[in-house]
């Protein structure tokens, strides 16, 4: 195997079982065995558990932001009608069978306090989410807190979510975007 496919092997084991089962929970004995690869090679790429979690992270960051910037812009190209696809898109992450909500909230609450890596990580997630929201409020000609309100409906959403265990938070919230979005008269 590459280096590139293991890195990307453990990474993919770290993932499932960090997301699935939390952080803390979680040994590098069990990243070892899910990714096939042996712990001294395990410590090669990642010398200390927090340097995965930090990679897990910034990796999910990345893919969960591309994604739902794909989905956003497929869906249509109105400026009110994309801010109204990201809760489109939040509900079909929330109908996923493995869906345990934020991962950075997750991560945040088991270790943020104890962990500066992973505090600055979920601070990145979630200020590049609410750029990104700022931006198509933006192109949409909300006004500038428009997007933070919408912000605060989609992490109130995802919290939600997790708690009740299914995708109603997305589509109330999305209600809520639709009067907050006519309201700003986008």
């Amino acid at each position: 195997m590459d280096h590139d496919a293991t890195r990307t092997g453990i990474l993919d084991a770290a993932e499932e079982l960090f997301y699935g089962q939390g952080i803390q929970a979680v040994g590098m004995d069990a990243v070892r065995t899910a990714s096939g690869v042996t712990l001294r090679r395990l410590y090669q790429y990642f010398p200390s558990k927090g340097d995965l979690v930090e990679a897990y992270l910034l990796r999910r960051d990345e893919r969960w932001r591309d994604e739902l910037a794909a989905h956003v812009g497929a869906a249509t190209a109105d400026p009110g009608g994309q801010l109204l696809a990201v809760f489109d898109w939040l509900a079909d992450w929330f109908a996923q069978p493995a869906f345990r909500g934020c991962a950075f909230v997750n991560a945040f609450g088991e270790l943020g306090s104890t962990a500066p890596a992973v505090a600055a990580a979920a601070r990145h997630h979630k200020d590049a989410f609410a750029a990104y929201l700022a931006g198509l409020a933006d192109t949409a000609g909300a006004p500038p807190a428009t997007a933070a309100h919408l912000a605060l409906l989609a992490e109130g959403a995802i919290t939600a979510a997790a708690v009740r265990g299914d995708a109603t938070p997305a589509v109330e919230a999305k209600a809520a975007a639709r009067v907050l979005l006519r309201a700003a008269g986008v």
